[in-house]
């Protein structure tokens, strides 16, 4: 799956389970992928999180880039995050933090993207589900 099969706006449905604050996270919202003139895949997520009846907006911008070996995803200032290898694991190494992911098409209208988050200050699994809207 390239990251130019996935255009377009999707519903974002997010959970946190966080095992250090012993609580649940819930995000709802919306990604968006589209094409930049420069051959990058903007990748912009925007929705509402709930946390402890607290509902707090939360955006995010990544990028993915084409490379002689593939695709990449990079953070909106440039830096890389990691490879664009659905259905593998990838790892991105965050200070002393960890996190270790995967980015898993499940057909057409949907796809799915877990992170297992580990460190001295972090301990939670992130899964976001993505069903394509129209």
């Amino acid at each position: 799956m390239s990251p130019r099969d996935l255009l377009g706006t999707w519903t974002l449905a997010r959970t946190i389970d966080d095992r250090l604050a012993g609580e649940q996270l819930t995000v709802d919202g919306e990604t968006v992928l589209t094409d930049e003139p420069d051959g990058r895949v903007r990748w912009a997520e925007s929705g509402t999180l709930h946390r402890r009846g607290a509902d707090l907006p939360v955006t995010r911008v990544l990028f993915v880039e084409p490379r002689d070996d593939g695709w990449f995803v990079t953070f909106d200032d440039g830096r890389d995050f990691h490879p664009w290898s659905p259905d593998e694991r990838v790892v991105h190494p965050c200070g002393a933090d960890t996190y270790a992911g995967r980015v898993t098409p499940v057909d057409d209208d949907h796809w799915a993207v877990e992170w297992q988050v580990s460190g001295p200050a972090k301990d939670y699994t992130m899964v976001s589900d993505l069903t394509r809207r129209g």
